[in-house]
């Protein structure tokens, strides 16, 4: 594990305004390897507060305040420097590309034997020899597998869930946050979950921020 990936994703004194609205306030730190979850009804913020930290807030928005990892000034950062992974609702994976096209696309170009990583990263969440699939024949739960492991390769250095387990049915729902939160706990990854389920946030088993 690099040292980028085990520093705390600190907000301070995040403030977000909407046409002269305040739609929130946030001061946490996330430490490495912790989940903070954020909930609130629809509108109260959640996914603007995650738009503001990865770096795409839109700009009618008006947001204040710092977003620090380790020492770093994130918002110093464009999007796409700041090492900020995403998991969305939906898995999002390409579908012109194969199971192990999509994995390698998460791959920094610095690193060697992509092929080694990738089998590797299958065979992690119960894939093995998927390397040639099409996403499109893959199942709903096998699909959000392939999207958490692109994004654990990528290397990210903070993480931000965005519903992540919402379509999912129950079972599945359990078993997907079992994984996502074991595999964040173990890569030292400080995470900031939006969600609607209590259930989520009590499995992520981290402080509870409450919006709205």
């Amino acid at each position: 594990m690099n040292d980028a990936a085990t520093q705390s994703l600190t907000l301070e004194n995040v403030s977000i305004r909407l046409a002269g609205h305040e739609l929130l306030q946030v001061n946490t730190r996330i430490a490495p390897g912790e989940v903070i979850s954020v909930m609130g009804p629809s509108g109260s913020g959640k996914s603007t507060l995650l738009a503001f930290v990865a770096g795409f807030l839109d700009s009618a928005f008006d947001a204040r305040g710092e977003v620090r990892l380790g020492k770093q000034d994130l918002l110093a950062l464009p999007a796409e420097q700041r090492g900020i992974g995403l998991l969305f609702q939906d898995p999002l994976l390409f579908p012109h590309l194969s199971v192990a096209g999509n994995l390698r696309f998460g791959l920094p170009r610095h690193v060697p034997d992509k092929h080694r990583q990738v089998a590797q990263a299958l065979e992690q969440v119960g894939l093995a020899g998927f390397e040639h699939r099409d996403p499109a024949t893959l199942s709903g739960g096998q699909q959000a597998r392939v999207a958490l492991m692109r994004l654990l390769l990528s290397q990210p250095r903070a993480v931000l869930l965005d519903e992540p387990f919402s379509k999912l049915d129950t079972t599945l729902r359990q078993e997907m946050r079992a994984l996502v939160f074991g595999q964040l706990h173990e890569a030292g990854l400080p995470t900031l979950l939006v969600t609607h389920d209590e259930a989520d946030a009590a499995a992520a088993g981290g402080p509870i921020i409450a919006l709205g």
